[in-house]
């Protein structure tokens, strides 16, 4: 069964008395809680994952999508356009000026109402240099964020 035949059963089925909004549980993987500890900063990436859990039950409350599903996320890697505090106190010759491309990776699983379980793999990068001057430490992973919440609500899974 796809996501998207599960989130059209969810839909269909769901009585708005019944209705409850999905649960969005997001952890930390484990290679980037380590590089979150030795270079971006545990602080940043706890944020990056409240953000996520953020944007992705806003996305699916708005939508109605995945109405008492359970989402079991892990934000995997995340790449900031810009230096983190963390990376600016561990080389004081880095500058807030430096800029790149970021991005992010959430995997994971949704668990649907009736106990169906789908995969969830996600991944966006920034491949064009142009607009990284005029982003923030975490702008790429954000828009990642946003258009995997988009592409959920649309009960799109995979990428």
């Amino acid at each position: 069964m796809t996501m998207r035949s599960i989130a059209a059963a969810v839909l269909l089925f769901a009585s708005p008395a019944l209705a409850h909004p999905a649960f969005v549980d997001v952890q930390i993987g484990p290679k980037l809680r380590a590089e979150a500890a030795k270079s971006l900063g545990v602080r940043d990436v706890d944020q990056l994952a409240a953000e996520l859990s953020r944007q992705v039950t806003q996305e699916l409350d708005r939508t109605g999508v995945l109405q008492g599903a359970r989402l079991e996320l892990i934000l995997v890697d995340a790449k900031p356009n810009r230096p983190t505090f963390k990376q600016l106190s561990n080389r004081p010759g880095l500058s807030m000026r430096s800029f790149g491309l970021g991005g992010a990776a959430i995997e994971g699983r949704a668990i649907a109402v009736d106990g169906t379980i789908s995969p969830i793999h996600y991944q966006w990068y920034e491949t064009d240099i142009t607009q990284a001057p005029y982003t923030t430490t975490w702008s790429d992973a954000n828009t990642a964020f946003d258009r995997f919440a988009r592409r959920l609500a649309r009960g799109d899974t995979q990428r």
